[in-house]
């Protein structure tokens, strides 16, 4: 995911309340963001299932 896209999403989900449906590109796996870090340049996602989990821009694409 591309910095500009990455601060897109975190806008969307932070400020708008918008939750923004995201794929790992390594595991395929699909959830919805909640929240994000800018420290750890982090996004905070809720899978399928209802866990949570913590991913890099690098390794999301939105769906």
């Amino acid at each position: 995911m591309k910095e500009s896209t990455h601060e897109d999403v975190c806008q969307r989900t932070e400020h708008k309340d918008e939750r923004v449906r995201l794929r790992n590109t390594r595991t395929g796996v699909t959830g919805v963001t909640f929240g994000c870090t800018t420290e750890g340049g982090t996004i905070q996602v809720e899978l399928e299932d209802g866990t949570l989990d913590s991913w890099t821009s690098d390794e999301c694409e939105e769906v």
